[in-house]
C-alpha cells in the first residue's frame, strides 16, 4: 500500500503569508493527510500546531536546523513530528571526500542529540549530492559515513535532475529513506518545476519503489511554475 501523502508547506509559501489558516484548511479539505512545515509565515508555533490538530493533519517531519540547537529540539517536540529534516547544506561542503566525511561527523552528532530527545534526523538532498566526485556519488559516501540511524528524505526530482534514477535510489535505500519528496518538472537545472503529474518524472515508478519502506510521500514545489 502506498504511503500517506503530505504537503511541504513551502510549496504554498506566498499564500500562507496572506491567509495561513485559510490555506491550511484548504490543504486538509483537498485530502492531504499531513503537512511538513519549513516556516510558519508569521503564525506562532503553538497556534499552527493547534490548527493542524483541529484539522486532523499529521506532522511527520519538519525542515529545521541542526538539532544540536535546543530551539530546534523544542520546535520538533511541539510539532509532535518524528523527523527533523536538514533541508539544505551548502554545495561547498561536497567538493571533496574529506569535506563530506567531516559533514557526516557533524550530522552524526546532531542525530545523537535528536535521539536523546525521542526524535530522528533525516537529510534532504539536492542535485549536487548525486553528481560524481572522484568516481563516486557524494550521497553514496554519506550512506557509508553516516550512522545508520540517520535517514534520508529523498528529493526524487533533484536526483533525476542530476542524471540518476530516483526509483532505483529509492529501492536501494529501502527503509533508510522513510520520506520521499514528490516533485515534477523538466528535470533540467534552472528550469521551473511544475505540479506533480505535469512533468517528466515517473512518479508511479517512484511510488512503487517506495512501497513497504517509505513512511510518507511529501508533495513539494520549490520553484514557481511557468506563467
Amino acid at each position: 500500500m502506498p504511503a500517506p501523502i503530505g504537503l511541504q508547506l513551502y510549496t504554498v509559501r506566498d499564500a500562507l503569508t496572506k491567509d495561513f489558516d485559510g490555506v491550511i484548511r484548504r490543504i486538509a479539505a483537498m485530502g492531504y493527510a499531513g503537512v511538513e512545515p519549513a516556516n510558519f509565515f508569521g503564525k506562532s508555533l503553538q497556534d499552527a500546531v493547534k490548527l493542524f490538530k483541529s484539522l486532523g493533519l499529521a506532522v511527520p517531519a519538519a525542515h529545521i536546523k541542526l538539532p544540536t540547537d535546543k530551539q530546534a529540539i523544542e520546535t520538533a517536540q511541539t510539532l509532535g513530528c518524528k523527523y527533523i529534516v536538514i533541508p539544505w547544506i551548502s554545495p561547498d561542503e561536497f567538493k571533496s571526500v574529506d569535506k563530506i566525511k567531516a559533514l557526516c561527523a557533524q550530522l552524526n552528532e546532531a542525530s545523537a542529540a535528536a535521539q536523546k530527545n525521542g526524535l530522528k534526523l533525516a537529510y534532504h538532498n539536492h542535485d549536487f549530492e548525486f553528481a560524481p566526485l572522484d568516481g563516486k556519488l557524494p550521497h553514496e559516501i554519506m550512506q557509508q559515513c553516516l550512522d545508520p540511524a540517520v535517514g534520508f528524505e529523498l528529493d526524487t526530482y533533484w536526483i533525476k535532475t542530476a542524471g540518476q534514477d530516483p526509483a532505483a535510489v529509492t529501492r536501494e535505500l529501502g527503509k533508510r529513506a522513510p520520506l520521499l519528496h514528490i516533485k515534477d518538472g523538466p528535470a533540467v537545472k534552472g528550469q521551473p518545476m511544475v505540479a506533480a503529474g505535469e512533468g517528466k518524472i515517473d512518479i508511479p515508478a517512484i511510488v512503487k519503489a517506495g512501497e513497504g519502506s517509505a513512511e510518507w510521500l511529501i508533495v513539494s514545489l520549490t520553484s514557481a511554475p511557468p506563467t
